[in-house]
């Protein structure tokens, strides 16, 4: 599976995933201007868009890295090298 996913925001353009957040919700952030983070919520008719600061969005990609070397995930290395790319 891969770990790329991408959404179009009506406002800031292309978004891509950066880790799930649980609870049928997602971290994105935009493609093209730097360290704008969202909260995802897809729902039936579109989806929610939360604004969410540079720390937070760090604290879910860093649970979900947890919680996939815990699970010895086989996605592990493409998720921990998008966590290098996105916050270091």
């Amino acid at each position: 599976m891969s770990a790329e996913r991408y959404l179009n925001h009506p406002t800031f353009g292309m978004l891509y995933l950066v880790a799930p957040a649980g609870d049928g919700r997602d971290v994105y952030a935009t493609l093209y201007a730097q360290r704008m983070f969202f909260l995802v919520t897809l729902q039936p008719r579109g989806a929610q868009f939360e604004v969410i600061p540079y720390q937070d969005a760090r604290h879910y990609a860093e649970l979900h890295l947890t919680h996939c070397r815990r699970d010895r995930s086989p996605e592990y290395e493409s998720w921990q090298q998008l966590f290098a790319q996105t916050f270091i």
